[in-house]
C-alpha cells in the first residue's frame, strides 16, 4: 500500500501535465498544493498569483505570508498542515476563475481531500467557500464550522475564513480573520472529541 505522501506525488505530477482547461497554456506552473500528506487541517484558497505561478508553490507572496504569520499564532507551520487551491492555475492578470475552470480542475482537488483525509477543511475567500458551501454569504458564515455531505468525499467539516489577500489592505476584516484563526485548535479540539 503506497503512502500518502507517495499518492499525493503521483497525483501532483498527473496534475502538471493537465491541460483540461484554457488556463494551462497562459500560466508558467501548475500549482498542485504542498504539505503534510497526513494534515489535520487542509487550507483551500482560490487560485495561484503571480508568485505562486513562478514559484509553482500556493501561497507565497503577501498573502502567504500573512498565512504563515498566523499558522504561527496557533502554533502551526505550513509542513503540519497541507495548502491547495480550487484551481491549479493561474487566471490571467488575477481575474476571477471561471465555473468551467473549477470545474476541470474539481476532479483534483477531490482526488487530494480524498488522499489526505483531512479532520477540517478552511476555505480561505468566496470562490473556495462557494465550492463547498454554494449560496452562503461569506460575511455571515466567516468563523463559523459546517459538517457537509460532499459527492465523492462524505461527510467534511469545513471552516470558512476571508481570503489573506482581502484581509491585508483592510485593517477591519485583518482583525476579524485573526479572530476566526485562532479559533482553528478549539474547532479541531472538538472534531476529535466528537470521533472519540
Amino acid at each position: 500500500m503506497k503512502s500518502k505522501k507517495e499518492q499525493l506525488d503521483e497525483l501532483n505530477a498527473r496534475m502538471a501535465k493537465c491541460s483540461a482547461c484554457a488556463l494551462r497554456p497562459v500560466c508558467k506552473n501548475v500549482v498542485p498544493g504542498e504539505g503534510n500528506a497526513e494534515a489535520e487541517i487542509m487550507f483551500i484558497g482560490e487560485a495561484p498569483g503571480q508568485k505562486e505561478d513562478e514559484t509553482g508553490h500556493p501561497f507565497v507572496g503577501a498573502a502567504g505570508k500573512f498565512l504563515n504569520e498566523m499558522l504561527a499564532m496557533i502554533n502551526l507551520k505550513r509542513e503540519d498542515v497541507y495548502i491547495a487551491n480550487v484551481v491549479k492555475c493561474r487566471p490571467p492578470q488575477n481575474r476571477d476563475p471561471l465555473p468551467d475552470e473549477i470545474a476541470a480542475c474539481w476532479p483534483w482537488l477531490l482526488a487530494q481531500i480524498k488522499i489526505i483525509q483531512p479532520k477540517l477543511i478552511v476555505t480561505l475567500g468566496r470562490h473556495s467557500m462557494e465550492r463547498f458551501l454554494p449560496g452562503m454569504k461569506i460575511s455571515q458564515v466567516h468563523g463559523k464550522a459546517m459538517r457537509r455531505e460532499i459527492p465523492g468525499i462524505g461527510k467534511q467539516i469545513f471552516y470558512t475564513l476571508y481570503h489573506p489577500a482581502a484581509a491585508l489592505y483592510n485593517g477591519g476584516m485583518r482583525e476579524t480573520l485573526i479572530k476566526d484563526f485562532r479559533r482553528i485548535p478549539k474547532v479541531l479540539k472538538k472534531i476529535k472529541k466528537e470521533a472519540e
